[in-house]
């Protein structure tokens, strides 16, 4: 079972938060928050409440457990580009654009991994001896 959650609006540019987003996929949900508390980008502290909002949701909503939950996937999406202008010289303007972003992570309930018994290939060797000169 999935347990989404979105946050719908951030003000950081898609670009700085995939940096973190990356860095958390794949990892258990506890570790990734681990990680995102002890990271110095504003991006992190975004992601860590939306990861915060989705382990609530998952316990809550789902009766999932904690410790078995795993980040499956978390993308950072471009968001509505706020478009602003800067006065410049001669009466002209330069373009200011403030991008927004939308955070979506999706948790999945990670099944105990059972030791699976490696059955070792037979593998032939043969030695191959040189021919004698005659």
């Amino acid at each position: 079972m999935e347990v989404k959650a979105i946050t719908r609006f951030a003000r950081i540019s898609a670009f700085k938060a995939r940096e973190v987003t990356r860095e958390i996929q794949g990892l258990s949900a506890l570790q990734a928050l681990d990680v995102v508390r002890f990271s110095p980008k504003k991006a992190a502290r975004l992601i860590g409440k939306t990861l915060s909002s989705a382990i609530a949701n998952a316990e809550n909503n789902n009766r999932m457990k904690v410790q078995n939950l795993l980040v499956k996937e978390a993308v950072v999406g471009e968001g509505p580009t706020f478009k602003r202008f800067q006065p410049k010289a001669r009466g002209s303007a330069g373009p200011i654009r403030k991008r927004t972003s939308h955070i979506k992570i999706i948790l999945v309930e990670q099944e105990l991994k059972e030791e699976k018994k490696v059955k070792k290939a037979k593998v032939k060797t043969e030695v191959v001896k040189p021919e004698a000169k005659s």
